[in-house]
């Protein structure tokens, strides 16, 4: 007989239920939330066939801990398991939803979604911390802009070297102001030098990978472009066709249809919103800077006189996925014909 085990995890501990093919439970326990915890309790029931867990935060930690262990789990998306799960319990509880996780092994009506390696991962967190420090610099930069001009001060652009001389000066003599401009140019320097060092950490990852080097030889990419689309892409495998890579990133329209209701909208902007913004970048690199003849350019400018320019670095943008997703997977470099 064949058994499935459901876990509802949260960040200190994991609910877990087993149950057979017929729907009876086996087991209902609570674990701390680590892989061998997990599996500890797990080896007190029979062997489970599925183990089902949602995705979120602590996913990627479990799911590849429990597959390193040789655990048969599956992560499954957390908005269909969210629409399923109300349907089966009257109250919400972490009790009932591993119940609920279960008979969805039981019953095969989940959606399998892939789990990013670590090192994937590794790479999203560089890139994640690297754009919230260029935020914070440039709220730095507007702080001391807005400071300053109560004053008549009209400062250059924020990393124009001119920068710090002119807002040392404009606070010179006045104490409450330098104070301020003096902590605000602190705090600052800091992240500067943050994000210098990210930026060093990202040169050496990109390097270091075949992959990323390959997809920089393609006009107006560059080391952050690429090391994000390879770890969002992470297995290029697990797309059967490399158009579906614009549907994954949101770079396709939207649609709606009902009876004779039948509506194109704009893209949908789903997945992951800071690859869809660096290829977006990208395209507009390629149309207005790169000064080649590129077949591909060619065609995006083609949009651009029957559309507009933003349609054509749309367009642009989801062909440039598709293209990187083939050189991912068959190991190619660009061609500029």
């Amino acid at each position: 007989m064949d058994y499935y085990a459901g876990l509802d995890v949260s960040m200190n501990e994991t609910h877990i239920c087993v149950v057979e093919r017929d729907g009876c439970v086996v087991l209902e326990a609570k674990a701390s939330s680590t892989p061998e915890a997990i599996a500890a309790v797990l080896e007190t029931a029979p062997a489970c066939a599925k183990i089902v867990l949602e995705t979120g935060r602590m996913a990627p930690m479990l799911f590849h801990g429990l597959a390193a262990l040789g655990l048969p789990v599956i992560c499954i998306e957390s908005r269909q398991a969210y629409q399923a799960l109300k349907s089966l319990a009257t109250h919400k509880t972490d009790r009932n939803d591993a119940r609920g996780l279960a008979h969805l092994a039981r019953t095969g009506f989940y959606k399998p979604v892939h789990v990013k390696s670590l090192p994937a991962h590794a790479a999203r967190a560089l890139i994640i911390a690297r754009k919230k420090l260029v935020g914070q610099r440039v709220t730095l930069e507007n702080q001391i802009r807005g400071l300053a001009v109560v004053f008549g001060v009209r400062l250059p652009r924020g990393l124009s070297p001119r920068f710090t001389e002119q807002v040392i000066q404009a606070s010179q003599g006045i104490a409450g102001l330098s104070g301020a401009m003096q902590g605000l140019l602190a705090a600052r320097k800091a992240v500067l030098e943050a994000v210098v060092a990210i930026d060093r950490d990202m040169r050496l990852l990109a390097r270091s990978s075949q992959a990323c080097q390959r997809l920089m030889t393609i006009p107006g990419v560059g080391q952050l472009t690429a090391l994000a689309f390879v770890a969002t892409i992470d297995a290029p495998e697990r797309f059967r066709r490399s158009r579906d890579v614009g549907a994954y990133l949101g770079l396709v329209p939207r649609r709606f249809q009902s009876g004779e209701i039948d509506y194109v909208g704009s893209i949908s902007k789903c997945g992951d919103r800071r690859v869809r913004t660096l290829l977006y970048e990208a395209a507009n690199v390629m149309l207005t800077r790169y000064r080649g003849a590129l077949a591909l350019k060619q065609w995006a400018l083609g949009i651009a006189q029957r559309s507009t320019m933003r349609k054509a670095r749309v367009a642009l943008a989801r062909r440039m996925a598709i293209i990187m997703h083939a050189m991912l997977r068959h190991g190619t470099t660009f061609q500029a014909a």
